[in-house]
């Protein structure tokens, strides 16, 4: 169970969480940035696994493009409130 939280948390201040965010906040569309998020949350395994899918364990990939998709997904949502306001 620890080590799912570990996973989770250094998603979230790691690449996934921050640049997926970065990236949402590039456009009003919910779904683009939802798929940056999530496109960096697979680069982000593949680089940490030095570039190889057999290094790659399934429920890290799955929690770092759920977390990029959130974090992508939560970018768009704030460039759309902030440009109301």
């Amino acid at each position: 169970m620890l080590e799912i939280l570990g996973t989770i948390g250094a998603n979230v201040i790691s690449l996934p969480g921050i640049l997926g965010l970065a990236l949402g906040m590039m456009t009003r569309r919910v779904w683009l940035g939802a798929l940056m998020g999530g496109l960096v949350g697979v680069a982000e395994t593949l680089i940490f696994a030095h570039g190889s899918f057999t290094n790659v364990q399934t429920i890290e990939l799955l929690i770092a493009v759920v977390v990029g998709l959130c974090a992508g997904s939560l970018g768009s949502a704030i460039r759309i409130k902030g440009a109301t306001v």
